[in-house]
């Protein structure tokens, strides 16, 4: 019987679901939620197979139960969470309990172990409330980073418009104060003007690459400025700032 086989078998079973997450895992080592998942998934559903024998009442096929509502289900949830949280994908949050399964099949197959249909049918809701609480609470939980990151990358935003148009209004008015024809070009104000477009291209070359990564793309366009590299900038920008009083 399944209950008589995971009492029996208990560190066997670990042992070989630990084999089989090492291969999937490999060469990275196995994650401690994993190391820990599978011993307690393992006591929590003995714990229902020893209560569900002195009883012949049986949870509804056709009721689900709530999300997190059960020990295994809480458990699970958390185990979800914080594979997310260590980069893991939903399909190695669902191969960690199809692991269960697969050893415990395996093993009752090697030890001609009769598994009675009200066992079978126990291990697989035990299973189905497993997976179905570590894939919603893994899914809510990226949700509610792709909100957060979300919120973080529209204040970027803002906060980046804000000071290009800071910088445009001023090099609007600078420009115009030279247009009258009462300032030259080449005095302090036409050095504030130049100051201005070299702080806007720099803030854009700076800025976009960040905003780039947070929204996934990771590789940034190189503006094409018709500057040859970075010295004539450099030596321009020398050439403004000694230009003010």
């Amino acid at each position: 019987m399944l209950l008589r086989l995971l009492m029996l078998n208990r560190n066997e079973l670990i042992k070989r679901c630990r084999a089989k997450a090492a291969i999937r895992f490999g060469p990275s080592p196995i994650p401690q939620v994993i190391e820990h998942g599978v011993p307690l998934f393992l006591e929590q559903l003995t714990a229902i197979l020893a209560r569900e024998k002195l009883t012949t009442t049986r949870p509804a096929a056709n009721v689900e139960a709530p999300l997190t509502s059960t020990d295994i289900g809480r458990a699970a949830a958390l185990n979800g969470v914080e594979l997310l949280r260590l980069g893991y994908t939903v399909d190695q949050v669902v191969h960690h309990y199809g692991d269960v399964c697969q050893c415990v099949a395996e093993l009752a197959i090697e030890q001609h172990a009769s598994i009675s249909p009200d066992q079978f049918r126990t291990l697989n809701r035990c299973l189905d409330e497993a997976i179905a609480d570590a894939v919603s609470a893994f899914a809510a939980d990226r949700e509610a980073g792709m909100m957060t990151r979300a919120a973080q990358l529209h204040e970027r935003i803002g906060y980046f418009a804000d000071h290009q148009r800071r910088r445009i209004t001023l090099a609007i008015e600078t420009f115009s104060a030279l247009k009258s024809g009462r300032l030259g070009v080449s005095g302090a104000v036409g050095g504030v003007l130049l100051n201005l477009m070299y702080e806007l291209r720099d803030e854009v070359d700076r800025t976009l690459p960040e905003l780039r990564l947070a929204t996934g793309m990771t590789t940034a366009a190189v503006p094409d400025d018709g500057v040859d590299g970075p010295a004539p900038v450099l030596v321009e920008r020398r050439r403004a700032s000694t230009s003010r009083p």
